[in-house]
């Protein structure tokens, strides 16, 4: 969503991330990645997490399940994409034209104000994500060719294999963010 920002603000939207990390470490995050948007902080995912339904009670993590809700200018949802798991993630196009069809005015959004970053015990540094997205890459492309029979499987992971994709691509552009 990062790459493609100035899209959701050209249709009328605001983007805002919410986790069940800490403030510290979604700090660290936005600092990371160089992202244009806020990520809040729902720690015991009370406030926002498990009241929009985003909690994922099956995993000991107690994170979040991907998600995404575009909301209308009178509060109500245009459009809400809830993971199955932790990798199964909301596309941007899917966001970007259900921001379209509401027909909104262009707007802006101010950068996100940062408190100290602290990253988690478990962060990925920056250099890492790469062949860490490349070796997800190749681990489903060989997955998606040895259960081509079974088409969900293969399906789940093409679908894969092209967020995986996206990813690659988006951090390439943090560099370029940065600047």
């Amino acid at each position: 969503m990062a790459q493609r920002h100035d899209e959701f603000l050209e249709r009328g939207g605001r983007v805002f991330a919410v986790s069940a990390d800490s403030p510290g470490q979604n700090s660290a995050v936005v600092e990371k990645l160089a992202l244009p948007f806020p990520i809040l902080s729902d720690p015991d995912r009370s406030q926002a997490i498990t009241p929009l339904g985003f909690a994922d009670d099956e995993d000991p993590r107690q994170i979040s399940l991907p998600a995404a809700v575009v909301i209308d200018p009178d509060g109500e949802e245009a459009y809400r994409f809830v993971g199955r798991d932790f990798a199964d993630r909301p596309d941007e196009g899917d966001l970007l034209a259900a921001l379209e069809g509401l027909g909104l005015e262009a707007t802006n959004q101010d950068p996100p104000a940062r408190g100290p970053a602290q990253p988690g015990e478990a962060a990925l540094n920056i250099r890492v994500l790469e062949p860490y997205f490349k070796g997800g890459l190749h681990a489903a492309y060989a997955l998606r060719r040895r259960h081509r029979p079974l088409e969900e499987f293969a399906d789940d992971a093409k679908a894969m294999m092209r967020m995986l994709d996206r990813y690659l691509k988006a951090l390439a552009a943090v560099e370029e963010r940065r600047s």
